[in-house]
C-alpha cells in the first residue's frame, strides 16, 4: 500500500516527488516513457531561476531526477490504464504488469504536441514531419527547414535549428504571436531565419519524405511553396487526460483537468499537477510549484486519514 502515486515524471511529478519523500509519504512514480516530459525536449533552459547557465532540457530534467532518487522514490517505468474505486479511501492503480494500491494520487501526466491535420502530415511523419525539433532537428543539418507556429517553442524551435540548418523558416497563420517578444526580436535579428505571418500549410509533399510544403496566404488565398528537408509542427499541447477522465475526474472543455487552489480534483484523493491541468500557464517552472503544491495537499490528505 502506498501512500502517493504519482503518475507522470516530468517537472511536475519528480517535484511531487521530492516534496512527497520530505514529507514522509511512501511514494511510487509511475512514468509510461523515460522520466523527463516535455522539459526534456527543450534545447535551451534560460528562465529557472537559479539556472543562470542555461542548462538544455534534458540536463535540467536529469537534475530533478536526481534530486528525486536522491529521497529514495520509487520510480517504475510502467503506463497506467486505469484507476479502480477512484473515489474510495483506497485506490487501485493498474498497468499492463501490476496492479498498486494507493491513498492518494497526483495526476502529473502532462500533454502532447497538437497535430496540424494537413494533407501529407500523417503519411510523413519521422520522414521530415516532425514535433520535437531537439529529437530530430539534426536530421536536418544543412538543410532548409520549417518550423510552423507562433509561440515561444516554435521560437525557441527555429532559434535551436538555426545553429545548424542552412535557413529556417517561421509560418504563423496571423500577424501577432504567443511568443515573448524577446524570442520574437532574438529570431527577427537571425540572418538564417525567415518569418512568414498570414500563411499556413495546406499540404506536405515528398516521394518518401518530405521535399516541399504547399503553403496559402490566409488574408489572400495565395498558394505557394516551400523547399525544405524538414519541417517542425509546434503549435500547441493537448491533455494526456485519458485516465483521469475514465475515473470520473472533471475536466474543462479543451480536456484539461480542473482543480481548486489546492490542485485537488472533484474526486477525493485525487490531485493534479502541471501541463494536464488548467493554468495560465504552462512552464517547467510553474510544473515544478504545481508538483510541490499537489504534494502538500496530498500530504495533508493522508495525514488526516
Amino acid at each position: 500500500m502506498y501512500d502517493i502515486i504519482i503518475i507522470g515524471g516530468g517537472a511536475a511529478g519528480m517535484s511531487a516527488a521530492v516534496y512527497a519523500m520530505r514529507g514522509g509519504m511512501k511514494t511510487l512514480l509511475l512514468e509510461k516513457l523515460s522520466c523527463g516530459g516535455q522539459a526534456a525536449n527543450t534545447y535551451e533552459v534560460d528562465n529557472y531561476p537559479g539556472f543562470y547557465d542555461n542548462p538544455s532540457g534534458p540536463e535540467l530534467m536529469e537534475a530533478f531526477e536526481k534530486h528525486a532518487e536522491k529521497f529514495g522514490v520509487e520510480i517504475k517505468s510502467e503506463a497506467v490504464r486505469e484507476i479502480i474505486n477512484a473515489d474510495g479511501p483506497v485506490k487501485t492503480v493498474k498497468t499492463r504488469r501490476n496492479t498498486y494500491e494507493t491513498k492518494t494520487i497526483i495526476l502529473a501526466t502532462g500533454a502532447n504536441p497538437k497535430k496540424l491535420g494537413a494533407e501529407g502530415e500523417t503519411e510523413l511523419a519521422g520522414a521530415g514531419v516532425s514535433y520535437c525539433a531537439t529529437c530530430d532537428g539534426p536530421f536536418f543539418k544543412g538543410e532548409d527547414t520549417v518550423v510552423i507556429g507562433g509561440g515561444n517553442t516554435a521560437f525557441e524551435d527555429a532559434l535551436y535549428l538555426a545553429g545548424f540548418c542552412e535557413h529556417v523558416f517561421i509560418m504563423n497563420r496571423s500577424k501577432r504571436f504567443r511568443a515573448s517578444k524577446t524570442l520574437v526580436d532574438k529570431a527577427a535579428a537571425n540572418p538564417k531565419i525567415t518569418i512568414y505571418t498570414d500563411m499556413v500549410a495546406d499540404r506536405f509533399e515528398g516521394a518518401g519524405k518530405l521535399e516541399r510544403i504547399i503553403a496559402r496566404n490566409t488574408e489572400t488565398g495565395e498558394q505557394g511553396f516551400i523547399n525544405a528537408a524538414g519541417v517542425i509542427i509546434a503549435i500547441g499541447i493537448t491533455p494526456d487526460n485519458a485516465v483521469a477522465k475514465s475515473c470520473g475526474v472533471e475536466l474543462c472543455e479543451r480536456g484539461f483537468v480542473k482543480t481548486d487552489m489546492y490542485l485537488a480534483t472533484n474526486v477525493p484523493g485525487i490531485f493534479a499537477a502541471g501541463d494536464c491541468r488548467v493554468s495560465p500557464l504552462r512552464q517547467i517552472v510553474t510544473a515544478a510549484a504545481d508538483g510541490a503544491v499537489a504534494a502538500a495537499s496530498a500530504i495533508n490528505y493522508v495525514l488526516k486519514g
